[in-house]
């Protein structure tokens, strides 16, 4: 098996390493490069072309792969590498140097792929693309190349001038990544030594990591090394983590490193987890035509890009791996309104008013909270309530209730201010309910099969259309400007599955209309450039990398008052950065000072937000929960810029909790560790603190929240805590 190295790339502690393998296709290694001296040179596998792409009117891929994966069709048969251009530059949000390294492929039908990878100085990952032409490069490089290298023009430039292909090219599949040969470190099939790590979702219980054996998934290899065997997972729809997270992981037990992607997509994607022979390939990007009815056509002289995939690897495990990813966000906070910097505490009237808010209830409400540290206030759903409706079937018209506010928004929005708080409000910009007076205007909605499409409750603009952006325009920013308000909730609570007509294909008319409703987004920041964004959708269900880069934070969970709350909050540290995680602390006037302090504690693990029946509590409860608000703007600079360490032994159930969790974040010169012990946990167990926290410790325990009858002690490297009763919380700063 003739194969060779072509180029290696050192960015910052990853090694790419391009391979030409015998076939004259390249293939892309990512290798933490502190086990460079640990790899198996040139595994004996046949590895995929970093480009993974199916062409209509091209040969289907073998080995019973029909139905399973388009991966290794007719159309990468055909590729052939042309050259490799280093581009470098400058990253347009940190400022910070930045390599772009781009592989360049064609076929004998006139196609050209463009494969970039790219490298911001600083960062732990890097970020993955690939661009179909339908025609060729204008350059003379249109045969067969030897991969070698061209230091590219330095500006940025992706194509150069492009001769047309003679007619349309019809894409079934385009990957964003592929990456081959795993695991380099083991010449043969790694039995018993690779791990798939995968992250569920679901309404309410949000960033369930699933860790599987590839022997338990069938990922072994067959006798004969030509039958493929491909898990294809992913999400259909306008919810991209409503099944799984935009997330996976391959880990080598036996050599201690984890590869691992994420997808910024606000559309339908996949994952794929490939294997014929001794390695395995992984690879993702948008759902294809097999898996969400994906086709996209591309005229002559035209070209396309895949959204970007983010890639690392590292010798921490999975969890380290998560964090790695999640940094790639970290250089668009800088792009947020100033006042994010201090991750100011939150009120959000949901929980208390339920959908019905008023100029009356949020009077009552404010002048209780007033006092207690609170600076942004949010008026949820139902202000626009038309009289005998409900908040859940009509939104889309946008007109303040002169019921619920007989003196207008703007005598609100000044009591909020008259307060010291920022004011926000809620809007489901693309949905609409069935009581709205534009439900009925179809001529703006999105159809499936030349009909309407709708559930039983909604309907769906067409963000594509010029009316529609024209409308909303008016109702959401014109009501943020009339009425003062700094801060949108912005909420997405359907979905309409697999597409819509418009295009080509079901899948693309979807691809279509989530990017005019990003684009919606991203004109509404530069209309009203210190808008507070929140990002929502029925919770968690669009916490993926890319809307995150365009807002300040997300709603964590629709879990608003649920014992599960800190496990989701904590398994979320996987996915989004803390500091952009708004969790619900829901406070009821039953609440004893247990579950007081319980539902404060869980806030610890991302950003403060509460609700419920602030206006009919005891003193002291008020102090419970002012001690907890105290606390958490001393730990404020770990969760705007920490690292996160898991500890726990909880049993298997997602809301009837048993064991214990422990959260232990360190970060801005500050280390706290949040405890919360569930049903049937040891009266007393040990927390090992990691080496490199323990050293740094000089003062031991000097900040406690904590609920009544739970306790802590520390006692050189371990933490040991005590408790009385179940469900109870502990949280410690360590100095």
């Amino acid at each position: 098996m003739e194969k060779h190295i072509s180029n290696t790339f050192t960015l910052g502690d990853l090694t790419a390493r391009y391979i030409i393998e015998e076939n004259g296709r390249p293939v892309l290694d990512l290798i933490p490069t502190s086990k460079l001296g640990d790899v198996v040179e040139l595994k004996k596998s046949n590895g995929d072309c970093l480009v993974q792409c199916k062409l209509i009117g091209d040969q289907y891929p073998t080995g019973y792969s029909g139905g399973v994966t388009l991966r290794n069709s007719g159309t990468v048969d055909h590729m052939h590498l042309v050259k490799q251009d280093v581009r470098k530059l400058t990253d347009e949000i940190s400022g910070k140097p930045r390599t772009e390294i781009d592989t360049i492929l064609a076929d004998d039908a006139h196609h050209t792929w463009i494969h970039t990878l790219g490298f911001t100085e600083g960062e732990p990952c890097v970020d993955s693309k690939t661009t179909f032409i339908n025609g060729e490069l204008g350059d003379g490089s249109l045969g067969p190349g030897d991969g070698s290298l061209v230091t590219g023009p330095g500006d940025g430039s992706l194509v150069h001038d492009i001769i047309p292909a003679p007619g349309d090219a019809s894409l079934e599949l385009l990957s964003s990544f592929s990456l081959s040969n795993i695991t380099p470190f083991s010449e043969g099939e790694s039995h018993n030594k690779v791990k798939i790590h995968r992250i569920r979702s679901k309404w309410s219980d949000e960033g369930w990591l699933i860790s599987e054996t590839a022997e338990s998934l069938q990922l072994e290899p067959a006798w004969a090394y030509w039958p493929a065997k491909s898990i294809r997972y992913g999400q259909i729809g306008t919810m991209p983590v409503r099944t799984f997270a935009p997330f996976g992981a391959l880990e080598d037990t036996e050599a201690g490193v984890v590869w691992a992607a994420s997808l910024a997509i606000e559309s339908s994607w996949q994952m794929e987890f490939y294997r014929r022979d001794a390695g395995f390939n992984f690879s993702g990007g948008l759902a294809d035509r097999e898996f969400g009815h994906w086709i996209k056509t591309i005229a002559p002289g035209e070209s396309f890009t895949t959204p970007t995939a983010i890639l690392t690897a590292s010798t921490r495990g999975v969890d380290d791996a998560c964090q790695r990813l999640t940094s790639w966000n970290k250089k668009f906070l800088a792009l947020n309104p100033a006042s994010e910097e201090s991750l100011p505490v939150m009120f959000n009237e949901y929980c208390t008013t339920w959908g019905t808010p008023s100029e009356k209830n949020i009077t009552d409400i404010l002048d209780a909270i007033d006092g207690h540290g609170i600076e942004y206030f949010v008026v949820d759903c139902g202000w626009f309530l038309e009289d005998g409706k409900d908040w859940g079937n009509s939104m889309g018209d946008y007109i303040p209730s002169d019921t619920l506010f007989p003196n207008g928004l703007g005598a609100v929005t000044k009591k909020i201010h008259d307060k010291g708080m920022k004011a926000g409000i809620w809007f489901e910009i693309d949905n609409i309910g069935k009581f709205a007076h534009i439900y009925n205007q179809e001529e703006l909605l999105l159809k499936r099969d030349g009909l309407v499409l709708e559930t039983q409750n909604r309907r769906f603009f067409d963000m594509r259309k010029p009316e529609v952006k024209a409308y909303l325009t008016e109702r959401v920013n014109g009501t943020l400007k009339k009425y003062g308000f700094e801060y949108i909730k912005m909420d997405y609570n359907d979905t309409y599955g697999l597409g819509c007509d418009g295009a080509e294909s079901l899948g693309e008319g979807l691809r279509q209309d989530r990017e005019a409703s990003l684009d919606f987004v991203r004109a509404l920041k530069k209309d009203i450039p210190n808008l507070i964004i929140e990002n929502c959708a029925s919770g968690g269900h669009k916490t993926e990398p890319l809307m995150m880069s365009l807002v300040s934070q997300a709603s964590f969970s629709d879990a608003h008052e649920c014992t599960n709350i800190p496990v989701i909050a904590a398994a979320l540290h996987r996915t989004i950065l803390p500091r952009q995680s708004q969790i619900w602390c829901v406070i009821r006037k039953t609440d004893s000072l247990k579950r007081l302090a319980y539902s404060v504690a869980a806030t610890f693990l991302g950003r403060m937000c509460f609700s419920g029946d602030v206006t009919e509590l005891t003193k002291e409860q008020w102090a419970k929960i002012d001690e907890g608000i105290t606390f958490y703007k001393r730990i404020v600079p770990a969760i705007k810029d920490g690292y996160t360490w898991f500890f726990g032994d909880r049993g298997p159930a997602a809301r009837k909790l048993e064991g214990w969790q422990g959260i232990l974040r360190q970060g801005g010169g500050v280390t706290y560790l949040t405890v919360h012990v569930f049903d049937n946990a040891p009266r007393s167990f040990a927390i090992d603190l990691p080496e490199e926290v323990a050293a740094s410790l000089k003062e031991g325990i000097v900040g406690e929240y904590k609920g009544t009858g739970i306790s802590a002690m520390l006692s050189d490297r371990t933490l040991t805590v005590t408790r009385d009763e179940d469900m109870e919380a502990l949280a410690l700063i360590l100095r």
